[in-house]
This record gives structure tokens, C-alpha cells and sequence, in this order.
């Protein structure tokens, strides 16, 4: 079972707090046009940790900060801190991407009518072990790369381990500040200055109190009905090798009075083959 962080340990870097400083508009928004380069005038926020599920039978996703600019921009921000096998986080990118693709175009509205969309991912690790601080992915043509495809979608890999190489100083303290090191300058101050006001809310407290719980209510639930589907995989396998054993007793006491193995398989309603593992069983 995992252990949950108490409301006063957590930090930037987790789920919870990572949503709660997020909140913040003006935050949120200098991250963006930081990140990006752009310029953004308002921010609308969809849902905390928006979940998109189409269908009964498919995987559905939560968002960490889902945002939309008065251009209909989206935004997806993601605070990655366990790093996935190899293409993992890339192939995550992409699920999380048509998702958000197939929730924004409505049915019968025409493909053109897409919104740009940036999925950031911020990387505790670097993702793709080149030591760059900021890995920015968009379609371009393979043969002739000055050609964009310019479908509207670009995905960000931020690695916190990359700061060093990062030519905004904002953004560089910024990672390092994703790194674990003191808050620096203006804007990364801000942040862990925000840190430090949400936790003195006593509302958030309680929102978080009510998180884990329900957390850990899913958990030993999830272990119990473990420990049941064991328990009972466990007598079932029990019982057959009771059975099994039986059987190669029978077989050998019949083998024993002179019966052969296809007269012990036609009673047994078994194989010749059958009755020769059972016969072959080593006594424990």
C-alpha cells in the first residue's frame, strides 16, 4: 500500500499541491507564455484534474491543469515525476493528445475547427537523455523538414536536470526549483510563496484529508479483494492438485493389480497420455 503524504509535507512536485498552486491564473499563466514564448491574455479553466473517458470501454484520462486562452488555445500540464519504460511517456503523450483531440472536435464539426493544443509534460528526469531543458515536439516533413505540417498540436518535455542549459533564467530557476534546489528569483519565488499560502488554508487541508482517505479506501479495498482472489485461486489449485493426486494413486494401485493403461483411461474417461503422467506423479 503507498504511503501518503501528510497536507504539511507535501510540495510543488506533488499531484495535489502542483494542482492547487496552478490554480493561480497569474501562475499559471506566466508559466505558460515562459514555456512557450507566447503571449496569453486569459486563462479559463476547464476542470482540476479534468477527466476525459469516451466510452464505456475505453481508458480514460485525468489531466493535472486543463486551460484554455480567449484565443482556444488548450493547455495540458502535467507534473511527471516516475519516469516510464522506454517510448512510455512518449506513447502517454500521445493518448493524452487524440483524447483531448476527440473531446474537443463535437460531432459533425469539421476537422479544421481544431483547437491548438500544447501538452507540457514537467520531468523530474530528463526524458530523453540529451540534457536539454525543454524537448518541444510538432509535425514536420521527414524528407524536407522546413515543411510543417501545422495540424496545431505541439507536446513539451520540460527536464528538470537540464537547467544549466536553459537560456531564460526564469526558466532554468525554474527547473532547478523542479530539482529539488531554493526557490529562485521573482517568478519561482512566487510559486513557492503560493506553496506556503495554501497550505495555511484550512479549506485545502480538509480537501486533502478527504483525498486520502478516499485513497486509501480504494487501496485496502484493492487489497482485499486481492488477498480474497488469492485465497481462492489458492483452494482452487489445492483442490486440484488433491485431485490430481488421488487420481495417480488410483491409477497406480489399478496399474499394480495388472490393469493396463487404456482400460484405467476408458474408466476414468481419460487419455492413454493422461493416464501415464498420472502414473509417472512423484508421491510427496
Amino acid at each position: 500500500m503507498e504511503n501518503l503524504k501528510s497536507f504539511d509535507e507535501l510540495t510543488f512536485l506533488d499531484n495535489f499541491m502542483f494542482q492547487c498552486v496552478l490554480r493561480n491564473p497569474r501562475l499559471c499563466k506566466h508559466l505558460i507564455e515562459k514555456i512557450l514564448q507566447i503571449s496569453v491574455k486569459e486563462l479559463h479553466y476547464q476542470e482540476f484534474e479534468k477527466t476525459i473517458n469516451l466510452g464505456l470501454a475505453s481508458k480514460g484520462i485525468r489531466l493535472d491543469v486543463y486551460v484554455r486562452d480567449e484565443q482556444g488555445r488548450v493547455y495540458d500540464i502535467e507534473m511527471q515525476c516516475t519516469q516510464f519504460p522506454q517510448k512510455g511517456l512518449a506513447k502517454r503523450s500521445r493518448f493524452y493528445q487524440s483524447m483531448i483531440d476527440m473531446e474537443l472536435l463535437e460531432k459533425g464539426e469539421k476537422y479544421e475547427n481544431l483547437n491548438a493544443s500544447y501538452i507540457i509534460f514537467i520531468c523530474t528526469f530528463d526524458p530523453f537523455g540529451r540534457n536539454l531543458p525543454m524537448y518541444t515536439f510538432t509535425h514536420c516533413c521527414e524528407e524536407e523538414n522546413t515543411i510543417k505540417l501545422k495540424d496545431g498540436e505541439t507536446r513539451l518535455f520540460l527536464n528538470s536536470k537540464g537547467s544549466e542549459n536553459a537560456r531564460d533564467p526564469e526558466i532554468a530557476a525554474f527547473l532547478r526549483y523542479v530539482d529539488g534546489k531554493a526557490a529562485e528569483g521573482e517568478f519561482v519565488r512566487s510559486l513557492d510563496q503560493e506553496v506556503q499560502f495554501v497550505k495555511s488554508l484550512e479549506k485545502v487541508r480538509r480537501e486533502y484529508m478527504i483525498l486520502s482517505d478516499e485513497i486509501r479506501r480504494r487501496q485496502e479495498e484493492a487489497m482485499a479483494k486481492g488477498m480474497a482472489q488469492g485465497m481462492a485461486q489458492g483452494m482452487a489449485q489445492g483442490m486440484a492438485q488433491g485431485m490430481a493426486k488421488g487420481q495417480s494413486a488410483f491409477v497406480k494401485r489399478m496399474l499394480a493389480r495388472g490393469k493396463s493403461i487404456q482400460e484405467i483411461a476408458d474408466g476414468l474417461g481419460l487419455s492413454a497420455d493422461e493416464i501415464k503422467t498420472l502414473a509417472e506423479m512423484e508421491e510427496s
